[in-house]
């Protein structure tokens, strides 16, 4: 999907991921009722007032971000949870692990960004909490930023097909670990192994 195709979507791609971290969320919320999980400085003493929908609509109206910084956004996220299984998205954590993603992704795409104070305006919490923020999502990603243009296009073209599907899928069929290891083929790139078919591939 290239970024003009992006942007054309972009309001049906807020709505979409809003919904599916929704989904997700819900279903951790109800997990975590039976099987507590380990609490992380995304955690919030509460549920935030705001709607995850609305959350992620005030990003992409105040951050000024390319509109690939939210497909990257979405990798970063699908790997944060990889790495950090004890750690499920709920209702408690989305929203500051969006504005982080959302920041990180920015800082890594664009060539023009704001700053970590900007970002906590935007997202509703003081600039100390952004800073921490930032480096506990950056070693919970284990600083793997990079993102190919393959990897790229693969969610482009995983978010892209699920958006025509209305309502999006249930949480079992999503893109982001719910506190389960099943994960749909398509939902986990591996860019390892995609990199060692290419070297196959050239070897031929």
């Amino acid at each position: 999907m290239a970024e003009l195709e992006i942007t054309s979507v972009m309001p049906k791609l807020i709505t979409f991921l809003s919904s599916l971290l929704q989904r997700v969320a819900d279903s951790n919320d109800l997990n975590c009722l039976f099987d507590p999980k380990k609490i992380s400085a995304f955690h919030g003493l509460t549920r935030p007032n705001i709607s995850i929908q609305s959350y992620l609509e005030r990003i992409f109206k105040y951050a000024n971000c390319s509109p690939s910084c939210f497909v990257v956004a979405y990798v970063y996220l699908d790997r944060f949870v990889q790495r950090q299984p004890s750690l499920p998205i709920n209702s408690f954590n989305i929203h500051r692990l969006l504005i982080t993603s959302v920041m990180v992704a920015a800082k890594f795409m664009d060539d023009m960004y704001y700053n970590n104070a900007y970002y906590a305006k935007v997202g509703g919490i003081s600039t100390t909490e952004m800073n921490f923020l930032e480096v506990d999502f950056l070693f919970g990603l284990g600083f793997h930023l990079n993102v190919t243009p393959t990897t790229f296009h693969t969610y482009c073209a995983y978010l892209q097909r699920q958006m025509l599907v209305e309502p999006p899928l249930n949480v079992e069929e999503t893109s982001l670990i719910i506190g389960r290891s099943q994960r749909l083929q398509l939902c986990t790139y591996n860019e390892d192994e995609a990199s060692h078919q290419q070297q196959q591939q050239l070897a031929v």
